[in-house]
């Protein structure tokens, strides 16, 4: 009885509640339209707040090594296109292969290397204001990656001898204002990922055939020091790798009994590591915001490990994706974006706890470049795309953590250098 009147008594308070509802929507129809207007305001408010278009235009420089082409690729609130592009190459018949590009600090001239010739390849400095061809020097065996010095006065390529004998290589030093090689440095086996630190004191490329770091000091212009990058087997030393570094390696202390890794045959970083085969096999080296550590990532065994620039010793090895390639870091020091070369894949990692904060899928396969604009708040990175496909260039957001916009621009699209910022066209 008690149990009925208990129902019986909610069955009154829910018809009251009822009651009360529809009168309040007699007396204030619109209520219920505030209510859902509000709802509406408020995501929208949020998704704008994630994904706001730019208030400016934000300008990069790309090349395509297939195409023998230069694309400024331009992405603002109007969405992302190419402003225009041209031609680069001397070769009338076979593709020179642009690999690499960097913009001065004063962003008045651009440097992009030639990596194919006969048998030599080529920097070629051009003017930004209208891509007019300033000079052109001859380097070694195919000149890849390179950067600049703070004040723009050199130089610093990396002759990655892709498709030669699998002996030592060198770094090539130029003169910017003459467009003069004033040094070639021997380094190691394939070196790659040529990176300063903000300080322009030490230049850092990854050795892909000798799992190694090697650093140069731009002041004597010598190699300083090397860190052997294989897991298990780290450790810094001084001075250069020994002239036959894959054949030595053995020898070295610490290092017996190590196996050095066999030449990629898979296509620069495509190939996936053999069972029982624990090599590095890095692709490139970024200094940290601040210069006190240096990232290198792993292409074979899809790690990116962090030396102490200072002490010279490991600090850690962070898990990445397969074929982690080339690596950027936000200007603040706080994120580190990988391109993942056989994952199809960008990854964020925030560089304190070495968490990924998003895996972004990319529109094409076959990941390469990445540059992050000078306030932190996009990344550009290059896809080669596979046979006769176009490159792309994706754009990120590095708030939203997602994809806003992607450019088709020539096959194989490869080095990236962020230009500027301006009113939006």
């Amino acid at each position: 009885m008690k149990f009925l009147q208990r129902k019986e008594r909610k069955g009154v308070s829910q018809s009251n509640a009822t009651t009360a509802f529809l009168c309040s929507l007699w007396v204030n129809p619109l209520r219920p339209l505030r209510f859902i207007l509000f709802l509406l305001i408020a995501y929208c408010a949020a998704t704008t707040f994630a994904q706001t278009k730019p208030a400016k235009d934000y300008l990069v420089y790309v090349v395509s090594e297939s195409a023998d082409k230069i694309a400024l690729v331009r992405f603002g609130p109007n969405g992302a296109r190419i402003d225009h592009e041209l031609q680069t190459g001397d070769m009338p018949v076979d593709i020179d292969g642009p690999h690499g590009i960097v913009i001065s600090p004063d962003r008045q001239f651009y440097y992009v290397s030639i990596a194919h010739g006969r048998p030599f390849g080529l920097i070629w400095k051009y003017a930004t204001k209208d891509d007019s061809v300033l000079g052109k020097t001859t380097l070694g065996y195919f000149p890849a990656t390179e950067d600049i010095t703070p004040d723009g006065n050199f130089l610093f390529v990396v002759n990655f001898n892709l498709h030669g004998d699998m002996v030592p290589s060198s770094l090539s030093v130029v003169s910017t204002a003459t467009m003069t090689e004033v040094a070639r440095i021997q380094t190691c086996t394939m070196p790659h990922g040529s990176r300063l630190n903000p300080q322009g004191t030490k230049q850092y490329s990854a050795c892909m055939m000798d799992d190694m770091l090697v650093e140069i000091d731009t002041r004597s212009l010598k190699v300083a020091r090397h860190f052997v990058v294989t897991k298990g087997k780290e450790i810094g030393m001084n001075g250069a790798p020994r002239k036959d570094a894959a054949g030595s390696m053995n020898s070295m202390p610490g290092v017996s009994g190590m196996s050095m890794p066999m030449k990629d045959t898979g296509g620069h970083g495509m190939e996936a590591p053999k069972a029982g085969d624990t090599s590095c096999q890095p692709t490139w080296a970024q200094p940290s915001a601040d210069g006190s550590s240096i990232y290198v990532a792993c292409n074979k065994s899809s790690e990116i490990v962090e030396v102490n620039a200072d002490r010279w010793q490991l600090v850690r090895r962070i898990p990445a994706r397969a074929g982690v390639y080339n690596l950027g870091i936000t200007h603040d020091g706080t994120r580190l974006l990988a391109t993942n070369k056989r994952d199809q894949s960008v990854s964020v990692y925030d560089l304190k706890s070495g968490k990924e904060l998003v895996r972004l899928p990319t529109k094409r396969k076959v990941l390469h470049g990445v540059v992050v604009s000078p306030d932190d708040l996009y990344a550009f990175v290059t896809v080669e795309g596979i046979g006769s496909e176009p490159g792309t260039v994706e754009i990120i957001d590095l708030k939203a953590l997602k994809t806003v916009a992607t450019v088709d621009v020539g096959e194989e699209a490869a080095g990236v250098d962020f230009y500027q910022t301006e009113p939006p066209k």
